[in-house]
């Protein structure tokens, strides 16, 4: 690791409590050094000592290492299994499931999420908790306002009941909105709370490294009733996931033992 690159590492992490040495460094460089060098800079110090003093770079550098690329019902032969297989024995074994999105990005994931609920609850029993790092996904997840594009693989019956469309967007309903509560967090370094049913992270382990994966997936289990299940992402599979007190419920779908 070249020193500028580990100063850089060193202030960020005092200035923002996010330590990037835990996130894949080749990837993370070069998503970095992409965004300093279009900002006019030489080094990873130069951009560091411009980004604090100015409030609208570091909104940007947060926003460039996060991985805001979503849509609903994302892989749905996987959500397909959820709805069919996962929630069907969750809810026989509990009618009203604590459910958690974690890194959310722009809300796509537990919107989902409540959609699938709703066939099997009225919409004031759902409440999911969906949390991101970055404050500015977070408030577009809040807007609750999509492009077409994102809205690809949603079911036409869900698109006409939670959707409405006002061109070139599509606006989500109020009533499904007001099931999901967003904050800000730090899954490496903010406390989890617990006792959930499910939790749902998908598509933002990958850029972790082994460590902080490992970590993560130990904080997972603890966050998660017995039974409780952990739904990940298709590049994410956990091949030993007894070393962290899962065993595999289906493909990317693990339970707590």
């Amino acid at each position: 690791m070249s020193n500028d690159y580990y100063e850089f590492i060193q202030g960020i992490k005092r200035k923002t409590g996010i330590d990037l040495s835990l996130y894949k460094e080749a990837q993370m460089k070069r998503r970095l050094t992409a965004l300093y060098e279009k900002r006019g800079y030489g080094s990873f110090q130069e951009f560091f000592r411009s980004m604090t003093r100015d409030r609208e770079e570091m909104e940007e550098f947060l926003d460039r290492m996060t991985i805001n690329v979503t849509e609903f019902y994302r892989n749905y032969t996987r959500w397909e299994v959820l709805e069919k297989k996962i929630l069907p024995r969750m809810l026989r074994e509990q009618k009203t499931p604590k459910v958690w999105s974690a890194a959310c990005s722009t809300g796509e994931e537990p919107y989902t999420l409540a959609m699938m609920l709703s066939k099997y609850m009225p919409l004031s029993q759902i409440c999911i908790n969906a949390t991101d790092i970055d404050k500015n996904a977070i408030q577009r997840a809040k807007n609750g306002i999509y492009p077409e594009r994102s809205l690809n693989e949603v079911p036409r019956e869900m698109k006409a009941r939670f959707f409405t469309q006002e061109p070139p967007f599509f606006k989500l309903n109020e009533e499904i909105k007001r099931t999901v509560t967003f904050k800000q967090q730090n899954l490496l370094v903010d406390p989890f709370e617990g006792n959930y049913d499910l939790i749902v992270c998908r598509n933002v382990l990958i850029y972790f490294t082994e460590e902080a994966k490992n970590i993560l997936y130990k904080k997972f289990n603890a966050s998660l009733k017995t039974g409780g299940v952990l739904f990940v992402g298709s590049t994410e599979q956990l091949f030993n996931p007894s070393q962290y007190g899962f065993e595999t419920e289906d493909t990317f779908f693990y339970k707590k033992i």
